[in-house]
């Protein structure tokens, strides 16, 4: 038995190392590429816009992948960021405006707060009603899409103190300040997957529900912790949202829904749920972001980096297809 145990460790941790492998040398491969055929693609700047491009995208990617590991979907992570951005942009502009940098952890713990909320209750719903994860995310995407809509009258709200421009576009030791939070962000996450109980927990729902509460896992409460996590990254990425444009609306980062799912199963995330890891989908966000600002450099359509990210994902399920049939 011990045996068996060793051998199913050493091959996970075999397929983890394979899989950061794997993503490091696409990265690789991708900064190889754009500094042949741009060679301004290796100047600073460039890496310094990415480094402040990447964290929006990357939050919400961290948002959607916590779900997809315990089998499920969050439909509602730009519109939840939206509406938590919302909250803490009403907050500051109704009570706190001339508090200077007070008014950011205030938004801060608002937008995180109201993240976790609505991520609670889907998660109730998921695993109390027993309503399919992509029907219950959907619906709430529309409620909050709606009740965004309703309390802007389809605008914006604009004009934050000072200190949000410092956590929008400052930098700290040369390093963006956005990128700072998605690396800090992206670490926590990394040590709750890896090594809490929670994070076993949730793999563990993932990979085997029946068998999960056969071995004393409260599968429903795991549930409610999995979309509460996801919606506290993305009240997280709506306050950066808040502080990199200086204003929020409903609507935006809608486009980055999409390649949130393409960003996980990208990295390995399984579709099916149980397994992925955190530090590959990292490193494959940073390809992402390489191919899309290499592609701007060249003059290329968005749409075309749309269309190559595209590719990529079905060039990856291609090669993958056998493990996939195991499960």
């Amino acid at each position: 038995m011990n045996n068996n145990r060793f051998l199913q460790f050493f091959r996970k941790s075999s397929s983890d190392r394979l899989e950061l492998l794997a993503m490091l040398g696409f990265l690789a491969l991708c900064l190889a590429f754009f500094s042949v055929v741009a060679p301004r693609f290796l100047s600073p700047g460039i890496f310094r816009s990415m480094a402040y491009q990447l964290p929006e995208l990357g939050l919400l990617t961290l948002a959607m992948f916590v779900p997809i590991i315990s089998g499920g979907l969050n439909l509602a992570v730009t519109y939840s960021a939206n509406i938590c951005g919302l909250a803490a942009a009403f907050l500051v502009k109704g009570f706190l405006m001339s508090a200077g940098w007070a008014s950011v952890p205030a938004a801060l713990v608002v937008g995180l707060g109201v993240g976790a909320g609505v991520g609670v209750l889907v998660g109730a719903m998921v695993a109390y009603v027993g309503a399919h994860p992509i029907l219950v995310t959907l619906g709430a995407m529309i409620f909050l899409r709606g009740l965004g809509e309703l309390l802007t009258r389809g605008g914006d709200i604009s004009g934050m103190p000072e200190a949000f421009n410092f956590i929008g576009h400052g930098s700290i030791l040369g390093i963006p300040v956005p990128m700072l939070i998605f690396l800090g962000a992206a670490g926590i996450l990394l040590y709750i997957m890896q090594y809490t109980k929670e994070g076993f927990s949730i793999y563990m729902s993932g990979s085997n529900p029946e068998a999960a509460k056969y071995s004393g896992i409260n599968v429903n409460k795991t549930l409610m912790l999995v979309y509460g996590l996801s919606g506290a990254i993305s009240g997280l990425a709506g306050i950066l949202m808040l502080a990199r444009f200086n204003s929020v609306r409903v609507g935006h980062g809608d486009s980055y829904l999409l390649i949130t799912v393409l960003a996980c199963f990208l990295a390995g995330a399984n579709p099916f749920g149980g397994f992925g890891r955190v530090l590959p989908l990292v490193v494959g966000l940073m390809s992402l972001q390489v191919v899309a600002s290499g592609m701007n450099l060249l003059g290329a359509s968005q749409h075309l980096s749309t269309a190559i990210w595209g590719g990529f994902l079905l060039l990856v399920m291609v090669l993958r297809s056998p493990f996939l049939n195991k499960n």
